[in-house]
């Protein structure tokens, strides 16, 4: 029998919202905007400049780039190609990006050289010794043996690295043609997207994940009731799977315009509700802390906002879900890690403020949810603690390179055990501990 819901790639969203929203804005940043035909124009460019640069099927494409424009350009171009997309945390030192580079085997490694007041250029030096003096583009790096070449998204050329605008440009000779074949090979159940989880257990393990994220949004969007007259403010790091998934993707599904920022700042980010009419923003409860207490400092109109996820559920992040309730808007909570992506669970618009306040959401659509004996693995009944177990069709396809670690967390019959610890209540909300 055939699936009842269509598969869909991310690759293909851009062209797929430029034909229902071409003309209306879909991206903000720092003054310059773009509309949903520029985006996937931009889409397209960086498409065709990966095939220049030599990126084949199933190449890992790692990224280490802030929020920025070229980020959205190269998230849905590295998945229109059929490559695998590798984000990295922006903050993480030589070291541990050599292990993120090496243990995903990526073929690429596309980076910027600052972020603000960050130079990233003493950490490139760290990681790649030896470019400094290269004439040419380096093809061999001698401690990353895949790496096939670097990029460099800045605005003056790298020694040793290819430089983006460069290829933008020189990918122009590459036809549309060329990007549709590609395009057209994708398998949606093939791996797109490998995350690395933070490590605080041992070395990141690589999450890998299909295309099937695009469904868990579709779902997800609609229970938050987004539609193109949405605005999202997207402060969250496109890194992590939190901004990934509910900015650009929610964006390109619903028609919502996006405003981005490259980085997470209190009071920027409420001149910036106020002045672009934001009407969604997500967050942990340490930004929306920083959000009340510069509203409190000084008053904007943010009369515009109407919702957002404030992932709640632990005690501790109980009195800032309801200050931002009361002050703000009014919150959905939701739980996801890395391994199931950020729907599993999700709360309602009429879910109560109680329910929004001091749980962690109700299981999505295509989920299961179970609490188990940590010891025993049986099932426990609502109201008693112990291990959160997810089921659903975005559940982790496994760790990258670690069959070991992942029959460990995933059993045969598609359980994802988290190691973190909740309990179900009554009324069938997750709460997690």
């Amino acid at each position: 029998m055939a699936e009842w819901f269509p598969k869909r790639c991310i690759g293909d969203l851009p062209a797929e919202a430029a034909r229902r929203w071409g003309a209306r804005e879909a991206l903000a940043f720092q003054g310059q905007r773009w509309t949903f035909r520029q985006l996937e124009e931009c889409v397209q460019g960086a498409a065709k400049a990966l095939l220049h640069l030599g990126v084949q099927p199933g190449d890992k494409v790692s990224v280490w780039l802030p929020n920025r424009p070229e980020w959205l350009h190269l998230m849905f171009a590295i998945c229109r190609i059929g490559a695998v997309l590798v984000p990295i945390n922006t903050r993480l030192r030589a070291g541990e990006l050599a292990y993120i580079l090496q243990q995903s085997n990526s073929t690429t490694f596309i980076a910027t050289d600052r972020s603000g007041p960050a130079d990233y250029r003493p950490t490139w030096r760290e990681l790649l010794p030896g470019m400094e003096a290269a004439a040419a583009p380096l093809e061999r790096f001698a401690e990353l043996p895949d790496l096939r070449r670097v990029v460099a998204v800045t605005a003056q050329p790298v020694p040793g690295a290819h430089h983006w605008a460069g290829a933008v440009a020189a990918g122009r000779a590459v036809s549309d043609a060329a990007v549709q074949e590609r395009a057209r090979a994708v398998d949606p159940d093939a791996t797109v997207l490998i995350l690395y989880t933070s490590g605080t257990t041992g070395f990141p393990k690589g999450v890998m994940h299909g295309h099937a994220m695009v469904r868990n949004i579709t779902d997800h969007a609609n229970r938050l009731g987004v539609t193109q007259n949405d605005v999202i403010l997207t402060y969250l790091p496109l890194f992590h799977v939190f901004g990934f998934t509910e900015g650009p993707l929610t964006s390109l599904l619903t028609g919502a315009r996006q405003v981005i920022t490259e980085s997470f700042n209190g009071d920027a980010c409420l001149d910036l509700i106020e002045r672009e009419r934001a009407t969604i923003v997500h967050g942990f409860d340490t930004h929306f802390k920083d959000l009340l207490d510069g509203q409190e400092r000084r008053a904007r109109d943010v009369s515009s906002l109407r919702a957002g996820i404030c992932a709640a559920g632990m005690a501790s992040s109980t009195a800032i879900a309801r200050r931002t309730n009361e002050r703000l808007f009014p919150t959905f909570t939701a739980f996801g890690m890395s391994e199931v992506s950020v729907g599993a669970c999700l709360s309602f618009l009429d879910s109560t403020l109680e329910q929004r306040c001091e749980t962690s959401g109700y299981p999505a659509p295509g989920y299961e949810v179970a609490i188990l004996d940590p010891t025993t693995g049986q099932p426990l009944p609502p109201g008693t603690p112990g291990e959160i177990a997810v089921r659903g069709y975005t559940v982790m396809q496994g760790y990258y390179n670690k069959p070991a670690e992942t029959a460990q967390v995933l059993d045969a019959q598609g359980w994802l055990h988290s190691g973190d610890m909740g309990y179900l209540r009554p009324d069938g909300y997750l709460v997690f501990m």
